[in-house]
């Protein structure tokens, strides 16, 4: 009875924890606020990690890079508090910055000591609401001979996400995420049908989809492409349904969105670019388990650009 209960219990933490939305939204759990996420700084340029920039990272990896450099210069820490809030690249140069090409990617989850209660997001998120629960970017630069058309295709592809594999914190081992995932005709009739093409995906088309995870069950999405050319693809993604763990609500229609950002950089060189809020009206009885949003993020932006999602070492342990 001991270890069923124990079960029970992990079942129920990694169930709030686990993203109810595909592409690597970060998702919430009961998981006690003491339990910090601890990114990996091993940089092995070979795809797959995540770095985290010191000057970005908060006031605890701060100083633990000015020990490591043997203390930051009035400059850099200058430089720190002008980048007091994510931007992404919408006309202003983009906060975190992008890494370099043969650099891991940059990840930081905020704080509302960094940001606020009251937050509010760029305007070209098209997010209405202020504040958040979660708050994570991802920035990166990446090697693709894929055009736009390419790329939209793969972005389209929703069964293909069947399959997209994370590092449970919680069972410390890799796990599927997404058990199953397929377009809908429409939000209403809610009918499968075949992944969505290229020729779909134009400037303001809107897209539903439906996606089950490994703990929390279905959940329907809307994606929305705001724009569509040769250089440059945004969209966003959030749920139209209420999530629910044993009939108990814990995110409503909205209170779980992503935008992504790809710009064409050269012929062969992309950057990417993606900001993952949970909304500030969730649930309260979860609170925000960092390394499993940042894991879940990291499960899709590796799925986009084309790097196993199950590739070692995970993002956060």
């Amino acid at each position: 009875m001991i270890m069923r209960a124990k079960n029970c219990w992990f079942r129920f933490r990694d169930a709030l924890t686990i993203s109810a939305l595909l592409l690597g939204l970060p998702a919430v759990s009961l998981a006690q606020e003491t339990d910090r996420f601890q990114l990996l700084t091993t940089v092995l340029q070979a795809r797959g990690n995540i770095g985290v920039d010191p000057l970005l990272a908060g006031p605890s990896s701060l100083t633990a890079a000015q020990k490591a450099a043997g203390g930051a210069s009035s400059e850099q820490l200058s430089q720190a508090n002008a980048q007091s809030e994510p931007q992404p690249p919408c006309g202003n140069e983009s906060v975190p910055p992008y890494p370099g090409l043969d650099d891991s990617a940059t990840v930081k989850s905020w704080s509302k000591s960094d940001l606020g209660q009251d937050w509010k997001p760029p305007t070209c998120t098209g997010w209405a609401a202020v504040g958040f629960t979660r708050l994570i970017t991802i920035v990166a630069r990446f090697r693709s001979s894929s055009d736009a058309r390419d790329l939209l295709r793969h972005i389209g592809a929703i069964s293909e996400l069947t399959g997209t594999r994370y590092w449970s914190t919680t069972h410390k081992r890799w796990q599927t995420l997404i058990v199953n995932a397929h377009a809908l005709t429409a939000l209403q009739s809610g009918q499968r049908r075949k992944d969505f093409a290229p020729d779909e995906m134009n400037q303001g088309t809107v897209l539903y989809f439906e996606q089950v995870d490994n703990l929390s069950g279905k959940g329907i999405y809307r994606m929305k492409i705001a724009e569509a050319s040769a250089n440059r693809i945004v969209f966003d993604i959030e749920n139209v349904s209420t999530m629910r763990y044993l009939f108990i609500p814990i995110l409503h229609p909205g209170e779980m969105q992503s935008t992504y950002f790809l710009d064409r950089e050269s012929d062969d060189v992309w950057r990417f670019y993606s900001l993952v809020r949970t909304g500030k009206d969730a649930n309260r009885l979860i609170a925000g388990n960092e390394s499993s949003a940042i894991n879940r993020a990291v499960a899709f932006y590796r799925y986009l650009v084309g790097i196993p999602t199950a590739s070692e070492p995970p993002a956060a342990r």
